[in-house]
C-alpha cells in the first residue's frame, strides 16, 4: 500500500515495515510542509506495536535541518516504542551530512531499499 502526500512524499507499507520516500526537492520545502508530512508519518508509527521505518533517500540530493528535525522526531517516537529506524540510498552530500552530524552512528545506513528491508524485518 502506498499513500502520496501533496508534496511528493510517499509512505509505503512492506509487510510490517513503513517506508518513507521523501520528496526529491526536500531542501526547498518549508517548515509547514515538513510539519504536515511529519504528522502523516508519525500517525502510522503510533499505531504500530513495534514500529519499523525505512527512510529511502535514493532520490534526495541534499537536505537540511528541517528534514533532520523530521527524522529525529520519528527516531524518538520509534525508539520509545522499541522499534527501529534505518536509512537507505544515501549517497554523496546526503551521506556526508549524516556522517558530519554523526547520525550515521545512530541509524544503520544501507545502500539499497532491499538491504534495508531485509535487515530491519529479519
Amino acid at each position: 500500500m502506498s499513500t502520496a502526500t501533496d508534496n511528493d512524499f510517499r509512505i509505503e507499507w512492506h509487510g510490517d515495515v513503513l517506508v518513507l520516500v521523501p520528496a526529491t526537492n526536500i531542501e526547498s520545502l518549508n517548515w509547514d510542509v515538513i510539519e504536515q508530512t511529519t504528522q502523516l508519518v508519525l500517525q502510522p508509527i503510533r499505531e504500530q506495536t513495534v514500529p519499523l521505518l525505512v527512510v529511502d533517500l535514493t532520490q534526495v540530493g541534499y537536505f537540511g535541518s528541517v528534514f533532520l528535525a523530521l527524522l529525529l522526531r520519528c527516531h524518538k517516537l520509534i525508539k520509545s516504542r522499541g522499534g527501529e529506524l534505518v536509512i537507505c540510498g544515501a549517497k554523496g552530500p546526503v551521506r556526508e551530512l549524516l556522517r558530519i552530524t554523526a547520525l550515521d552512528t545512530l541509524w544503520a545506513i544501507y545502500d539499497t531499499r532491499g538491504e534495508a528491508l531485509d535487515a530491519i524485518s529479519g
